[in-house]
């Protein structure tokens, strides 16, 4: 039986860059894709958050979007990061999108000039109606300062058709079961935080939108799956080795600490774009151990 889009473990994709001129480098961009969809990871997340996709130029971000799709070739769907806190831009850029091999996009809320609810559901309403894909919206209150309400979700959930999910990274575990208590049949509720993924697939959620899985994708895809199956007694063993990565990757934000990881494991060079800047000494140091520990 095939499994439903956007169900299982997706992956938050990095973008490697080269030293020179912090130019992206599409060799360890294909070298990680290919890394990540052969070890079993359900879809891809492309130019998301984790992807720095916010210090891409424009002619960048259209060269990594069909990277990412030719490199793929079909093997797993691919989610495509596209919001903002314009409603009239974000709508505008989705009529000019190429959406060959896109699946659907991923919307995070506005950010900073924090709407309303009703300011919220207006915006999505208007993302559902200019997109030819589906729709994952993107709760993330810690980046954004603002919440998509409980309410929110399900009042557009039932409106839209074309709205089919959420990735929820608020933490209020309240919240998300509130969605998942009344949500209509068939809208994914999506872990947004990787060391909340098991405790919300216990709860009803659909998997992960994981920064972690760029590192370890087929240890968290196996952890995924064993959840959704109800297996927590594989599940759990698997939660609690990556728990201490998990959560060390954001000690000094994202995706500060998965590059650094990255690095660790040869796969990219640790370069990022300000105003991010590279993991401390320290914290390279610990997930260099927390990694060998890992693996040993």
């Amino acid at each position: 039986m095939k499994q439903p889009l956007f169900t299982g473990t997706g992956v938050a994709l990095i973008t490697p860059f080269r030293k020179q001129q912090e130019t992206v480098d599409f060799t360890k961009l294909e070298h990680l894709i290919e890394y990540i969809v052969t070890s079993g990871v359900d879809y891809i997340v492309a130019l998301g958050t984790t992807s720095e996709a916010a210090t891409m130029t424009p002619s960048e971000r259209s060269a990594v979007q069909e990277f990412i799709v030719e490199t793929v070739n079909g093997r797993c769907p691919i989610m495509l990061g596209l919001g903002g806190n314009n409603t009239l831009d974000v709508t505008d850029t989705i009529n000019r999108t190429n959406f060959d091999g896109i699946s659907g996009i991923l919307s995070v809320a506005p950010y900073y000039n924090k709407p309303n609810q009703r300011g919220l559901q207006q915006h999505f309403h208007s993302i559902a109606e200019a997109s030819p894909v589906p729709v994952i919206i993107y709760n993330v209150p810690g980046r954004t300062g603002v919440n998509i309400a409980a309410e929110t979700t399900l009042t557009l959930a039932n409106e839209c058709p074309n709205i089919i999910g959420i990735k929820e990274a608020s933490g209020n575990m309240q919240q998300v079961m509130e969605i998942l208590r009344r949500r209509p049949a068939g809208f994914r509720v999506i872990s947004g935080d990787d060391a909340l993924t098991c405790p919300m697939i216990a709860m009803g959620a659909d998997g992960v939108i994981s920064v972690i899985a760029n590192a370890l994708p087929k240890e968290t895809s196996d952890m995924v799956r064993f959840a959704l199956k109800g297996d927590l007694k594989k599940a759990l063993p698997l939660h609690y080795r990556l728990l201490p990565l998990m959560n060390a990757i954001f000690e000094e934000g994202n995706p500060t600490g998965v590059k650094s990881l990255l690095e660790t494991e040869g796969l990219i060079t640790n370069i990022l774009r300000l105003p991010l800047v590279k993991a401390s000494k320290q914290l390279t140091n610990k997930l260099a151990t927390l990694y060998n520990e890992f693996r040993g």
